[in-house]
């Protein structure tokens, strides 16, 4: 005998997303720390982020919380008010746990290829469990996405053209195998994803 599931058996409640989006504001921000220790980076919005940090030795919390208020207005035009506030409270959260990392964890030494490969991971599950749950942590996602929509352009052409930038203004800031390492892990967390956030793998919303 065959079972059907009611309409909102597969539908996340409020604890189910609040959860989720803690989870993987906790394992971006371990991947964030990782990064950090290793002196090197990521792209998008958290690579902006980064690069401010190195130069201006502003906490990366601060940064990445300021660098994503404009995107908001993007966000809501585009993905609509559920997806902001959650999108909000996910970099919110991710903003504080790296804020006050140092009183949780301290790090004398970490391998710049293993924190490459271990951040990469770590903010590639991360965002796993905030896609699950229709939220984010990339500002410049959303405004790909919304230049899409509006200019015609192709979102991933929008993001890669960051992400070179990012790279580029790296090579001003942190030393060449550092940069090297970074683009090591965005290969890793890249990789992560496009094996596993395939569309209509998770049904749940």
């Amino acid at each position: 005998m065959t079972t059907t599931n009611s309409p909102d058996s597969s539908s996340h409640n409020y604890f189910d997303d609040f959860q989720a989006i803690f989870i993987g504001a906790l394992f971006i921000s371990v991947g964030i720390i990782a990064f950090t220790k290793a002196g090197i980076l990521t792209g998008s919005t958290a690579g902006i982020a980064f690069l401010l940090h190195y130069w201006t030795d502003i906490s990366f919390g601060k940064l990445y919380f300021v660098i994503n208020l404009p995107f908001y207005w993007f966000s809501w035009k585009r993905m609509g008010p559920t997806f902001t506030i959650k999108t909000f409270i996910a970099i919110a959260l991710l903003s504080i746990l790296t804020e006050f990392s140092g009183m949780m964890v301290t790090l004398s030494y970490i391998n710049p290829i293993y924190a490459a490969v271990f951040g990469g991971l770590m903010l590639g599950s991360g965002i796993l469990f905030l896609a699950r749950h229709h939220a984010s942590i990339g500002g410049a996602i959303i405004m790909s996405l919304y230049c899409q929509d509006k200019l015609g352009i192709p979102a991933g052409k929008i993001q890669m053209a960051v992400d070179i930038i990012v790279v580029l203004l790296a090579l001003l800031v942190v030393p060449v195998d550092r940069v090297a390492y970074s683009i090591l892990g965005a290969v890793v967390l890249n990789a992560f994803l496009w094996i596993n956030h395939k569309p209509g793998r998770y049904i749940g919303h």
